[in-house]
């Protein structure tokens, strides 16, 4: 299959696009997604083609995610750029209980398959109000599909899962990867949901990691490569579902396993990593799991404050360090 080099960003866009064209159910509400990251995304063409399918409500995200479960519940397939993902907040009601409730409230009558968009975690300055990371409470909400995509491939390809899942999907870019340029499949590029990537072998031990916690983990590995150590990176490209076996294999063949997550330790990513692999594969362990999560507190609007509580390359590697002592 033929690649074309493009941003992250770029390849998104491309996957909206591509979508809208091929199906009418289609629908944009809300058109944040042109301005994100500050990066001004072409829309011009997208809006002469599709104008009908393209709406800016008010700014009101209990009452646009409302609109866009409501639509995606009589037959169209919405797609809601919150922005920001601390905003998603303020619409939990309606895509917890309704959208993520549909389905089982109607007895299998009612589906509501609307992408939600938003962008998570620390971005340089966001402060307490524009850096959350809402995954992991995400991920206690049952029939929600939620996918966090770390290079412009799948990024383009699990938008296009998220587009024509019959199931409601949180998609989560993290803000510091919409820049990130990578070679993109041409044409119609789908990533299955549930289907972990080998981001790079090793032997040594298991870095599990999602998004941008990805790019930190593999530039971790090769320092560490530096030092002998050869560490094998999951990128789990989805949370809901959740490719067990991908990590559960991999642990198989380390004995180690280290997870990388910009959640807040308690009840996090990494902590429910942790705690699958010591219920189900504890006989493969040749040390405890070990989390390394953003530290435990608000984040600060000081960039050089901020960056004292990232999950970044350094405490990745001490991590795996401290396990092969």
């Amino acid at each position: 299959m033929s690649e074309t080099a493009m941003t992250y960003s770029e390849a998104l866009l491309g996957a909206i696009v591509e979508a809208m064209d091929e199906d009418e159910r289609v629908a944009l509400v809300w058109g944040s997604l042109g301005g994100v990251s500050g990066i001004k995304l072409d829309f011009g063409s997208l809006r002469d083609r599709h104008a009908d399918r393209i709406v800016d409500p008010p700014i009101s995200e209990a009452g646009i995610v409302g609109i866009a479960t409501g639509a995606a519940m009589a037959g169209l397939r919405p797609i809601v750029p919150i922005g920001t993902g601390s905003f998603l907040f303020r619409a939990w009601d309606q895509l917890i209980h309704e959208a993520g409730g549909a389905h089982y409230m109607s007895n299998g009558r009612v589906t509501a398959p609307l992408v939600i968009h938003i962008r998570h975690g620390m971005r340089g300055g966001g402060g307490v109000q524009h850096s959350q990371s809402p995954q992991a409470m995400l991920w206690n909400a049952p029939g929600i599909e939620i996918a966090m995509p770390s290079t412009p491939a799948d990024a383009k390809g699990l938008m296009r899962t998220a587009i024509f899942s019959d199931n409601p999907t949180v998609f989560l870019d993290h803000q510091m990867l919409l820049r990130r340029e990578g070679p993109v499949p041409d044409g119609k590029h789908a990533v299955p949901f549930g289907k972990a990537a080998v981001a790079r072998p090793g032997r040594d031990v298991t870095v599990v990691a999602a998004s941008l916690q990805v790019v930190a983990a593999l530039a971790a590995a090769a320092t560490l490569a530096a030092d002998g150590i050869e560490a094998e990176v999951i990128d789990l490209r989805s949370l809901v579902p959740l490719d067990q076996e991908a990590i559960l294999n991999s642990v198989g063949r380390t004995g180690r396993l280290v997870v990388a997550d910009e959640c807040a330790p308690r009840c996090s990513i990494a902590s429910e990593i942790a705690a699958t692999v010591a219920e189900k594969g504890f006989d493969l362990l040749k040390k405890a799991p070990v989390r390394v999560n953003r530290l435990p507190s608000h984040v600060a609007s000081s960039p050089v404050l901020e960056d004292a509580l990232r999950p970044d390359a350094g405490r990745i590697a001490a991590a795996v360090r401290g396990l092969m002592d």
